[in-house]
């Protein structure tokens, strides 16, 4: 039997839906429920409006670039993989394309989709999808006004020890190092 053989239906039993805020980027709404266990309850949820897209850009002598900023819910500096949202109605890989080129100033001829991620579950409806960028071209990076970025070039086995040591500690970046090192050791990818 495999985990998605009849997979259980949903036992939540939604009463009302109010949103309570909007803005271009999120919405958050707050559900009347009733609980698995049949207890009456709230449940709030954040909808995204766009996609969340990471990239893990690779050169030929196993190289990767990391971006650094400060992220203000936070309140602290973060160094991640390049990443951003597309617009839900875009292809993700365009908008991985378009990020990557905002950020670092690579753009790719290859590009391979490494994995699809939901962010935080529990309260979020986040969709994320990573992919691995070759075949590099360095250019003239484009960040939006709101960013003030670091960008550094380090060994991707750096990366997975910055992830190990808890320097790295984004989800997505996280996740996303974690489970190319797996795929560039079993042979799954190469580069």
């Amino acid at each position: 039997m495999s985990f998605t053989d009849n997979p259980p239906g949903n036992p939540w039993q939604t009463v009302k839906r109010e949103q309570i805020y909007d803005n271009p980027w999120i919405r958050v709404l707050e559900d009347k429920v009733v609980n698995p266990a049949g207890g009456e309850g709230i449940y709030g949820v954040v909808q995204f409006k766009n996609t969340a897209i990471g990239i893990i850009p690779l050169d030929q002598d196993m190289h990767t670039w990391i971006v650094g900023q400060y992220r203000y819910p936070l309140e602290e500096y973060s160094w991640e993989i390049p990443m951003g949202g597309a617009d839900k109605n875009s292809s993700p890989l365009e908008g991985g394309k378009r990020e990557l080129r905002e950020e670092t100033g690579i753009t790719a001829a290859s590009w391979t989709e490494l994995m699809k991620i939901h962010t935080s579950n529990s309260v979020t409806d986040e969709v994320g999808y990573v992919f691995v960028a070759t075949d590099l071209t360095l250019g003239e990076w484009e960040p939006e006004d709101t960013e003030e970025l670091l960008v550094r070039r380090i060994a991707f086995d750096e990366a997975v020890n910055l992830v190990t040591n808890g320097t790295i500690t984004d989800g997505i970046s996280v996740a996303a190092i974690l489970r190319l090192n797996i795929a560039l050791k079993s042979g799954e990818i190469n580069c």
